[in-house]
């Protein structure tokens, strides 16, 4: 059985800390990083801290939500802006990886010997931007720096709220139907069928039905217009009859 890793989100200074515990522990390489696992991973340790009651930092929620919308584009048929996203987090992490290397050794350095604390200086700065840039390369930062705010912006639902929101009409529901519509008389128009219809998808399985129990030979159908044409149940089949 694969022990997990159970920490308190205090041992973390932050998200990428986290990352990199999690890369040590399946053995990732860092430069090609599988995104499958990694996001699984953190996404297990979080759902962890907050089944634990543990106060987690706002900073490993972002992360939770940047690694949830790199799988969701991941997924996605015409995928290019994955690879860019895992650059970033690649570079990320290697930059956050040196310089916790960095720390390590000059914690080391300084064991044994006296430290010299020294208040810092302040030092007053012109707060004015003197540089001056062609039009061009305003709009180009602009747009970047637009495009970037869209990229991890929330995904809009409006689009499939069309598509989910119908309800389905199941085809048995209207084989029940049709079959109770014909237990007593044996027969009716078959436009009778198709009038209560409140939708589409309700139109769809009712003609789908009386195709199916056609099929089954339990009811035919006679000459006429379609919506005249009569529909009979079978003989065997009337309730009058059995």
């Amino acid at each position: 059985m694969e022990n997990k890793l159970l920490y308190r989100l205090d041992d973390f200074e932050g998200p990428l800390d986290l990352l990199l515990q999690l890369i040590q522990k399946n053995k990732l390489n860092i430069y090609d990083i599988k995104l499958s696992v990694l996001i699984d991973q953190y996404l297990e340790q979080i759902e962890y801290f907050k089944n634990q009651e543990m106060e987690i930092a706002s900073e490993f929620l972002e992360m939770a939500s940047r690694l949830i919308y790199m799988k969701t584009v991941s997924l996605l048929p015409h995928h290019d802006e994955i690879e860019k996203l895992k650059e970033e987090l690649t570079g990320e992490l290697l930059e956050y990886s040196i310089c916790r290397q960095m720390a390590e050794k000059l914690s080391h350095m300084t064991d044994g010997f006296d430290k010299f604390v020294k208040l810092p200086t302040v030092y007053e700065f012109d707060a004015s931007y003197e540089l001056t840039h062609e039009s061009e390369t305003l709009l180009s930062a602009y747009l970047s720096a637009v495009n970037r705010a869209k990229r991890f912006a929330p995904l809009n639902v409006a689009p499939f709220t069309k598509i989910v929101a119908k309800k389905i009409v199941a085809v048995s529901t209207k084989i029940v139907f049709v079959i109770r519509k014909l237990a007593f008389s044996g027969k009716t128009k078959l436009g009778s069928l198709y009038s209560g219809a409140k939708s589409r998808s309700e139109l769809v399985a009712t003609f789908l039905a009386i195709l199916e129990l056609c099929k089954a030979n339990r009811v035919k159908i006679g000459d006429g217009n379609t919506d005249d044409a009569e529909i009979r149940l079978v003989k065997g089949h009337r309730r009058d009859e059995q």
